[in-house]
């Protein structure tokens, strides 16, 4: 998967970290909770993948599990 740029970015996560996709990621509060938000997009063969019926998989770096969310979005719109 490769980290894509979010619409009203407010931070960029391991900018000056040279082993690690930077990330831009989209601070916000939903019903009075943090969230970080990021989007990615899959490469041509991970979407060959996931459609021929393959699934995705979340890696955490560390021993505790934070609580995450992982949803679909539809494409850009093209208009600009």
């Amino acid at each position: 998967m490769l980290p894509l740029r979010i619409s009203n970015a407010t931070r960029i996560l391991a900018e000056t970290q040279d082993e690690y996709f930077a990330l831009a990621i989209r601070d916000e509060v939903e019903d009075g909770i943090p969230i970080m938000t990021s989007v990615w997009e899959p490469t041509p063969a991970e979407l060959a993948m996931l459609n021929a019926g393959g699934a995705v998989r979340l890696t955490i770096c560390g021993t505790i599990h934070p609580p995450v969310m992982l949803a679909t979005q539809p494409a850009p719109d093209e208009k600009g």
